[in-house]
């Protein structure tokens, strides 16, 4: 359990849903989890059940249905959900794809889709990726081409959370592709859409229980109506939500740092080797100190970054700076605690085998380490 005593992010409020997420997940997703992980998706009943309970896009206003919350309601829901272990794309739907569609789709837009995502009824994926463009999303070769009223999507996407769960696609296009970075559209293309279809549900190293996709799009017609914003400024859109992006990551990555440390704790305080356990040994208590004191700096560091963001403080630099120490942070506590389980470590029934399995991909999606640094090192 996350110890919130000595948080500076949060209120009495906050605290008070923060119960309600516990005794939430701890009753509909910690029964499930290895059933999720066996069959590769989430059910759709879970999203519901999240939306019923108020776990879904906190921060939406109550002129859609929402509750109108900070940020700090969803960073809550993303501690928990990672502590946990869980994979699904609740987060990045609360997180990312909410506020793309609040800053800049048209009412008619809002009004279609925003209290269907608050409710669960519709999961809704975002899709950047392609086999050959990842990090560089001005190398993306997906067009939309102009044809009357309508718009005529060709291309593939690829690694897309919520791809075989999801409604609704943000599909990110080219409209002009002589115009780089300036002829990039966002379109929303309903999942029935002639033209559209889902890929396999890829086989991953680890987060076994998200459904990460393929998605095709051979002469996808959508109506003009189904841009999101204005022609040409979906590359500017899309940096322009990175703060919030990197730091949802970053929340999840420090959650799931804690969880496998804690873990560590637990198994070595147990388990027994010449004669005492191993926690009594000096080299098990050094590699715990180390992650001690790095994880109660990062916990500090989680609730400035929070309270700036409260604040519309937090800076792209600032949020690329927190995904790569916390993602960095995450993979550091899960290999050594998985280390000090031993050969128990290496057998997929120990919790921290799947939350190391699962925590080597948060240094790559979002933005990878290396990219991170870039984006860091220019603003020295």
């Amino acid at each position: 359990m996350l110890d919130t005593s000595r948080r500076t992010a949060f209120d009495d409020q906050h605290n008070q849903f923060r119960d309600t997420v516990r005794r939430f997940f701890a009753a509909e997703a910690v029964p499930n989890l290895e059933r999720w992980q066996t069959q590769g998706v989430i059910d759709k009943a879970f999203w519901r059940q999240c939306g019923e309970a108020g776990l879904l896009c906190p921060t939406a206003p109550e002129a859609y249905g929402g509750l109108g919350l900070d940020f700090g309601y969803n960073a809550i829901v993303g501690e928990e959900h990672a502590y946990i272990g869980c994979n699904s794309g609740i987060t990045l739907q609360s997180d990312i794809v909410l506020d793309y569609i609040l800053a800049y789709g048209s009412e008619e837009q809002k009004q279609a889709y925003v209290p269907r995502m608050i409710t669960g009824e519709l999961i809704v994926a975002i899709a950047m990726t392609e086999p050959g463009a990842g990090s560089d999303l001005q190398g993306i070769r997906t067009t939309a081409r102009q044809d009357g009223n309508h718009y005529v999507i060709n291309g593939s996407k690829t690694y897309i959370t919520n791809g075989q769960n999801g409604d609704l696609i943000i599909v990110v296009a080219k409209t002009d592709p002589t115009q780089g970075a300036k002829g990039i559209s966002l379109f929303l293309v309903d999942a029935d859409t002639p033209g559209f279809a889902r890929g396999r549900n890829l086989d991953k190293i680890g987060q076994h229980d998200a459904d990460t996709s393929e998605l095709f799009f051979q002469d996808a017609r959508v109506p003009a109506s189904a841009m999101l914003g204005q022609e040409g400024r979906g590359f500017y859109y899309l940096m322009g939500q990175l703060p919030q992006e990197r730091l949802s990551i970053a929340v999840s990555a420090q959650a799931g740092a804690q969880r496998a440390f804690d873990l560590a704790v637990e198994f070595t305080r147990e388990r027994k080797a010449f004669g005492k356990t191993v926690l009594d040994f000096q080299n098990t208590k050094f590699v715990l100190a180390d992650l001690s004191a790095k994880l109660q700096a990062g916990w500090a560091h989680i609730d400035w970054c929070l309270n700036r963001h409260y604040r519309k403080e937090l800076t792209a630099t600032e949020a690329s700076a927190a995904k790569l120490l916390h993602t960095e942070l995450q993979w550091e506590c899960c290999d050594k605690s998985l280390q000090l389980h031993g050969g128990a470590g290496y057998m997929n029934e120990y919790p921290i085998a799947r939350l190391w399995r699962d925590a080597r991909v948060t240094r790559i999606f979002g933005g990878t380490s290396e990219i991170m640094k870039e984006v860091v090192g220019r603003a020295v």
